[in-house]
């Protein structure tokens, strides 16, 4: 769902490893690991290193990358995309199809991208992501917490705005020509635009300065009925959709994030109880918003 953003469903084909691993078999799998040996292995910087450090380091690390390189072989890749610290993982696939009687595949490398944190890389487990797939707001709003500084790296890795044009824009907002938040509400805009459309950038930036800048509720948030006997306030974030689970719920409630009609919430086990048509607003983080109204 989410790659097909980028990629176009009538021309790609989606496969799974597990077509060709599970005929490879025990046996078979003994063979493959018989095409590379163990110094090849410890060449990983990640393993040399632990390894000097008397560190161990378990047997399903070691043919991870025997494992991943050989889809390169049922494939035939040509190419193989990935981020820099699949580095090695991509030159075993290339040193495999060589011992398999095929060209090695091109291997394409993309930088780590931080996430909204600035520090970490993006993870969904870190919670410092920013989905493709998530709503335009939510988008806009993210892109907007990043730094100004990350801003620019931002432009660089997910868009396609030449280099020098980024180099330009850092000159001129050094200079005063031009507001750092202008040109990170111009990235929030062009990024929504690239995975929605002109018009839900629009309206995203539109929703940012009313509920920002005039520090307003937006208009159309979505409505959850609360059953009468209430529910405990992690759980109602989970089941709602506005936490992952009730383990992050907990997590976002005890970091100050969540608020019931302006008040800081600071226990996740309070039950949340509302009359037949009593309306609570909740907010997590600087976005999020939901009305739940009791049933």
């Amino acid at each position: 769902k989410q790659i097909f953003k980028i990629l176009n469903p009538e021309t790609t084909v989606i496969d799974f490893n597990s077509r060709w691993m599970s005929a490879l078999g025990a046996e078979g799998l003994v063979a493959l690991c018989g095409r590379y040996t163990v110094r090849q292995i410890l060449e990983r910087d990640d393993f040399e290193k632990r390894l000097k450090a008397q560190q161990p380091i378990s047997m399903h690390e070691l043919l991870y990358p025997i494992v991943q390189g050989y889809d390169s072989v049922a494939l035939e890749a040509d190419v193989e995309l990935g981020g820099t610290d699949q580095k090695f993982n991509l030159l075993v696939g290339r040193d495999l199809q060589r011992e398999y009687g095929q060209p090695s595949q091109i291997v394409m490398t993309m930088p780590l991208l931080e996430g909204t944190d600035g520090v970490q890389k993006m993870s969904k487990s870190l919670d410092n992501y920013i989905g493709i797939d998530e709503e335009p707001n939510a988008i806009f709003g993210k892109v907007m917490s990043i730094s100004d500084e990350m801003m620019y790296r931002y432009w660089e890795l997910v868009t396609d705005v030449a280099v020098n044009e980024i180099e330009a824009w850092k000159k001129e907002v050094a200079s005063g020509q031009r507001h750092p938040m202008e040109l990170k509400g111009d990235l929030a805009a062009q990024i929504i635009n690239d995975y929605y459309d002109a018009n839900a950038a629009s309206a995203a930036r539109d929703n940012f300065k009313r509920v920002f800048g005039k520090k307003e509720v937006p208009d159309d948030i979505e409505t959850t009925l609360v059953s009468a006997e209430g529910v405990a306030l992690a759980k109602l974030l989970a089941s709602s959709g506005m936490a992952t689970s009730v383990a992050e719920a907990t997590r976002l409630v005890k970091s100050g994030a969540v608020s019931i009609d302006g008040e800081k919430q600071t226990d996740a086990r309070s039950v949340i109880q509302l009359a037949p048509g009593e309306e609570r607003t909740v907010k997590v983080g600087k976005l999020r918003y939901r009305k739940f109204v009791g049933g």
